[in-house]
């Protein structure tokens, strides 16, 4: 079944955004958007709250797109991707991951 992964996470203290944001681009989008089961996978920069002067909760956020949850469980099981988590995991202050599905298609409307 398609599910969309969507990853909510803080930089480590001590992390850069610049090494993280150039890690990301060269190494993990890359890496995952080669994988047979993701059709997509897009990084988001929070700038802030809408209407609100106050900061976001959250650094960053990642939306995965995953065509079949069982082949991205085979995916990420490789030694590729157990390297590619391990340095994500450097960088990432306790990632959320949130697992969704698109509820106007899965009721047929779209």
């Amino acid at each position: 079944m398609a599910a969309t992964l969507i990853v909510l996470f803080n930089l480590k203290q001590g992390k850069s955004p610049e090494d993280y944001e150039r890690w990301a681009v060269t190494t993990d989008i890359k890496t995952v958007k080669a994988l047979g089961s993701v059709t997509d996978f897009k990084l988001y920069k929070a700038d802030g709250l809408l209407m609100s002067d106050e900061p976001s909760p959250y650094q960053y956020a990642e939306l995965i797109q995953v065509a079949d949850m069982d082949a991205f469980g085979a995916d990420v099981g490789t030694d590729t991707m157990k390297r590619v988590a391990a340095e994500f995991q450097a960088f990432a202050d306790s990632p959320m991951f949130l697992l969704t599905h698109d509820v106007e298609a899965r009721l047929g409307g779209a």
